[in-house]
């Protein structure tokens, strides 16, 4: 799952970033509101994180002109002012949750999982497919006998998207799309390697290949 960071502070971007990505998130980052307005009309990301304070265009206008162009991306806002004001004007220019700094990663991490899980309909972490669940906090999957099979990084990220697009057609570019940050070395062939480690886990029947065209992860298999 990708998400997209426009924040100018350099080093809370890092640390933003870091953390994200240990929680199992792609992340690209902007560090000025021109940029970060541009990125996040390119249709590839799930959740943008976004300060108000930026260089050379505004947070709040760059969310204005999303939501003028009917881009519906979900936007957290970051800002140092903690006013009420702020928070209105954010949340009438489409923001959908609002987080002040200083702030704890683990309060953006959980309002994060939050908003996704609104936006998915998932509740609790917790991503259901036909006979099995994946835990997002824990990285692993919980079989229907209540077996938990822990998953790697990457295989986490894959499995998630196809969880959350299940019976679509994705091609690899989609899929590297929301593993994989702008500054990652892209390799299509490394999809095939672990998707057939998700078979293994899962079965072989459930996620089929469509050939020059990607692969449908089949809710119940047949």
């Amino acid at each position: 799952m990708r998400l997209l960071l426009i924040e100018d502070e350099n080093e809370l971007a890092r640390l933003v970033k870091n953390s994200l990505v240990k929680a199992g998130f792609a992340v690209d980052v902007a560090h000025d509101g021109i940029e970060g307005e541009y990125l996040g009309n390119e249709s590839i990301y799930e959740l943008a994180i976004v300060d108000l304070g930026l260089p050379k265009r505004p947070g709040l206008e760059v969310l204005k002109n999303w939501r003028a162009k009917q881009n519906a991306l979900p936007v957290i806002i970051l800002t140092a002012r903690d006013t009420w004001q702020e928070k209105v004007d954010g949340f009438k220019a489409g923001a959908d949750d609002y987080l002040s700094k200083p702030f704890h990663i683990e309060e953006l991490l959980a309002r994060i999982n939050a908003l996704l899980n609104r936006v998915h309909h998932h509740t609790g972490g917790i991503l259901t497919a036909g006979d099995f669940q994946l835990d997002t906090n824990r990285q692993a999957i919980i079989t229907q006998s209540g077996d938990i099979l822990p998953l790697t990084g990457s295989e986490f990220k894959l499995l998630r998207c196809f969880i959350l697009h299940k019976d679509q057609l994705l091609s690899k570019t989609i899929l590297m799309d929301h593993i994989y940050d702008s500054d990652s070395d892209k390799d299509s062939n490394v999809i095939e390697v672990y998707v057939n480690h998700l078979r293994n886990k899962l079965g072989k029947d459930r996620i089929e290949t469509r050939r020059g065209q990607g692969y449908i992860f089949k809710d119940t298999p047949q």
